[in-house]
């Protein structure tokens, strides 16, 4: 029989080895965070190229209200409502639809089914073309709407000009934003990187060459927009049919004419969902023509949508991103992971946009300086910078969630 002492010995071994099983709060304090890390870098695999993406096609808008700013009031104006007004309520709209593929597309190539991923998105070029045939009037009779809404008469006739002239640009939206999401739900972001990079460098080059060398004015730059869009649109193409996606990218099919309905439907709830959240903006600008001073106040609260449209493609990119993520771990049948990569993205967002709600703070008065010189408008703007800092700051959550 062994003592009491080495009945001690043999105890104490096994009360350790139990102790070292049981997690302890560091061990689940560690775990927590390894999972948080290893996320971020699914996460940011995906939403770093697409912030660049982004940033660099809102940037080609950005330039050309630049441009216009330093041509005069009532051309920045026109430039302005063109932009946040009439392209802006259609942008929202097909935005919003084109989201739909990064649920299909997700979880098509999550559970693999490869094939599936080019017909989804021929679906939506589909839709997508002939919801920009039916907002076509919008473009057309811009004047009179404009009007109607109580512009001026020469900011809505200048404004309905430049409208015209953005019609390619229009129509470029719905085959530009199913490419996009065709390829970032197969994680092939740096291609859409490069591509807008390349579109990015085009139009500053086009602006510079049509608005100081052509001095073609208002007009010179709407049109530069179309030929960098549209760049953007044949390099992504380009790279899709010519051997960049093998296995999801099979040539067009007639497949893509069935299932229509409930595509239009998915897309539809997509596409609402997203633009409501956008549309009281430009309303908020058009309305603007019926105070005392109409330009000023157009240029001024035009020039803080355009930062915040800026500063919204980061959200937009956590929007994909999410998408993409909760999408392939939903198609692998984890739906844990889904909702963690919810949290981390959510998480990450706020982050950033309390990051920019500090800048506009701090730099309130030098926010409008690369639009305008005139002294009205940045006091104007210098004005509203409160307002926008904490519109930034509530927008870092809410494309997120409402995605999810």
């Amino acid at each position: 029989m062994p003592s009491n002492g080495a009945l001690e010995d043999t105890k104490v071994p096994l009360l350790d080895d139990l102790a070292s099983t049981v997690p302890s709060e560091d061990d689940s304090d560690q775990n927590l965070t390894r999972k948080f890390w290893v996320e971020s870098k699914k996460l940011w695999y995906i939403v770093g190229p697409a912030i660049f993406s982004r940033l660099t096609s809102y940037s080609m808008l950005v330039i050309t209200q630049a441009f216009a700013g330093h041509l005069g009031d009532i051309e920045l104006a026109a430039i302005s409502i063109a932009n946040n007004v009439i392209v802006g309520f259609d942008f929202g709209l097909l935005l919003g639809m084109a989201s739909a593929l990064e649920t299909l597309c997700g979880q098509a190539f999550g559970a693999k089914r490869y094939y599936m991923l080019g017909v989804y998105m021929q679906r939506s070029w589909i839709v997508l073309f002939v919801c920009c045939v039916l907002l076509l009037p919008l473009y057309l009779f811009a004047s009179p709407v404009l009007k109607l809404l109580g512009q001026p008469d020469d900011v809505a006739e200048l404004s309905g000009m430049v409208s015209i002239w953005m019609i390619p640009l229009h129509f470029s939206f719905a085959f530009q934003f199913p490419l996009q999401r065709f390829l970032q739900s197969q994680l092939k972001n740096m291609v859409i990187a490069w591509v807008s990079l390349v579109a990015l460098l085009v139009h500053i080059f086009v602006s510079w060459l049509f608005v100081n060398r052509m001095q073609l004015g208002v007009i010179g730059t709407a049109a530069t927009l179309n030929f960098s869009w549209w760049i953007l649109v044949f390099g992504l193409f380009g790279y899709v049919s010519c051997g960049g996606c093998p296995l999801t990218w099979t040539g067009f099919t007639l497949e893509a004419f069935s299932g229509l309905w409930q595509f239009v439907k998915l897309s539809a709830a997509s596409g609402v969902m997203l633009c409501l959240e956008n549309w009281y903006y430009r309303i908020l600008i058009s309305m603007t023509g019926n105070l005392q001073n109409a330009e000023i106040a157009v240029d001024a609260l035009s020039i803080c949508m355009t930062i915040n449209g800026w500063e919204m493609m980061i959200p937009l990119a956590f929007f994909a991103g999410t998408g993409v993520r909760v999408a392939n771990e939903l198609g692998a049948g984890n739906g844990k992971g889904a909702k963690f990569a919810t949290i981390v993205s959510v998480v990450t967002s706020v982050i950033i946009g309390l990051f920019f709600w500090l800048l506009i703070m701090i730099y309130h008065n030098e926010l409008a300086l690369i639009f305008s010189s005139s002294e009205a408008v940045l006091q104007a703007v210098n004005k509203l910078s409160i307002l926008l800092a904490f519109t930034i700051l509530l927008n870092s959550v809410q494309p997120i969630l409402s995605g999810n």
